[in-house]
């Protein structure tokens, strides 16, 4: 699918625990810093796609700190698991983009997607996508089990919005 956009201001706070990450991005020109934060920060997005019940023993996630775009590479079962993956990678802090370089063994149309505004809810973007607030369930289904409730989005998380069932 190639490189996609996150607001990089927002997300889960896998860095924060994590102090070389933290000075390899506000420091990226010490390329040891660097690379040994890449290292650390790769396997912290892995873990974390794992937390989610995703799989990922064929995945390769890398970072790029200068930057801050992960790169997720490997085989996965269907359309919808990439999107998921993707999704997991990006809503993270200090991640500005995905390089979704994923393959597909069962490839569909891509879903959309939807950035979170202040003021957001399900329902509202359900209106905007389907016509019919009531459609909301649908976004949340499609986004479990990174959202926990319907009620919890934030601003700036990106949102995968399939087609209307």
């Amino acid at each position: 699918m190639g490189l996609i956009q996150f607001f990089k201001d927002a997300g889960e706070k896998l860095f924060g625990g994590k102090p070389e990450v933290a000075a390899a991005i506000a420091e990226p020109s010490n390329e040891e810093k660097l690379a040994k934060a890449n290292v650390v920060a790769g396997d912290a997005i892995k873990t974390y796609i794992k937390s989610q019940g995703l799989p990922t023993d064929d995945l390769t996630v890398t970072f790029d700190g200068r930057d801050q775009v992960v790169t997720v590479a490997g085989l996965v079962a269907t359309q919808e698991l990439r999107e998921k993956i993707v999704l997991c990678c990006g809503n993270v802090q200090n991640v500005a983009g995905v390089n979704d370089q994923l393959q597909c063994a069962a490839p569909k149309d891509p879903c959309e997607y939807h950035l979170v505004a202040k003021g957001d809810t399900l329902s509202a973007i359900a209106k905007k996508f389907y016509g019919n607030a009531n459609l909301y369930p649908q976004i949340f289904e499609a986004n479990k089990p990174m959202l926990s409730h319907p009620d919890k989005i934030y601003p700036g998380q990106l949102l995968r919005i399939p087609p209307k069932a």
